[in-house]
């Protein structure tokens, strides 16, 4: 058998069995597995190449170094999810960096970091004080999680005892100059209230790269031709103002009036318009 025959035949049958074991090892982000994961991997591959190359005196001795670097490490993982003594064992425990604002110099040693890798890492985490810091861990992956004082947190609406509209996510109606039915049929639109809006806005369907509905019906398109300015929709705004002068001018005709029916019934409705603007603020004004 000629080589180059040799070698596709054995890298097929590599591939299908590399996706199998693949699968079987189940759905990790590479990059947020842990270091020995990590090299289990890597020599896993490297077996799989010599082996698709033969490069390998003997394919079955291939075989078994490749069976042992994937199903150990399976086996290992299992044997994690069942102990968590063998979970500490295998992928190593959570190593406490930061604790009451305080660096741990003990675990920095531990785990051959420097100051300067410390305070890269607390960046890259948007902490750039080390005085916002409350608590630091680092997971069995590597990755630094970081808890934030509770006096430098940026407010929420919670924080304030404010209602907001709870918010869906974005549905994406054009791509690429393209209407996709289906997100836009699940918002309960149709292509006539697409074509609608784009007219309202000015715009061609050719030159909409991305057209994005979010949670209250708004559209939001990026075009093609980004020296066109397009209007930000202020519909939910108008409305929220024109509630407002109708709510001021009820005011001053309670005010202005002297017919005392009238000044209770104009103060009457006042009162009801300004708790339907409060209860409709937080989806008219975001």
């Amino acid at each position: 058998m000629q080589a180059w025959i040799q070698v596709l035949t054995s890298s097929i049958s590599l591939f299908v069995l590399m996706l199998v074991l693949v699968r079987l090892a189940g759905k990790r982000n590479i990059a947020r597995t842990t270091p020995f994961k990590f090299i289990s991997y890597i020599v896993a591959a490297i077996i799989t190449a010599l082996m698709s190359l033969n490069l390998l005196p003997n394919i079955y001795l291939g075989f078994i170094a490749l069976g042992v670097w994937v199903l150990l490490p399976i086996a290992l993982d299992y044997l994690a999810l069942k102990s968590k003594w063998a979970h500490d064992v295998i992928n190593g425990k959570q190593a406490v960096l930061v604790r009451r604002g305080k660096i741990m110099e003990e675990s920095l040693f531990r785990e051959r970091m420097t100051g300067e890798e410390l305070l890269r890492e607390l960046r890259s985490k948007n902490a750039f004080a080390l005085a916002d810091v409350e608590f630091a861990v680092m997971e069995d992956t590597g990755d630094i999680n970081v808890f934030i004082k509770s006096d430098r947190k940026p407010l929420s609406a919670h924080d304030l005892g404010r209602k907001v509209a709870p918010l869906a996510e974005p549905q994406t109606v054009i791509l690429d100059g393209n209407i996709l039915y289906e997100p836009l049929s699940t918002l309960g639109f149709n292509r006539e209230w697409l074509g609608t809006q784009l007219e309202t806005a000015g715009v061609s369907l050719d030159n909409v790269f991305v057209g994005q509905v979010d949670s209250s019906g708004d559209l939001y398109l990026d075009l093609f031709d980004d020296s066109v300015q397009l209007p930000q929709p202020t519909v939910k705004e108008m409305l929220y103002a024109s509630l407002q002068q109708s709510q001021a001018d009820l005011v001053t005709y309670s005010l202005e009036t002297q017919d005392k029916t009238a000044q209770a019934m104009y103060s009457r409705h006042a009162k009801k318009l300004a708790e339907l603007m409060e209860m409709l603020q937080p989806y008219l004004l975001r």
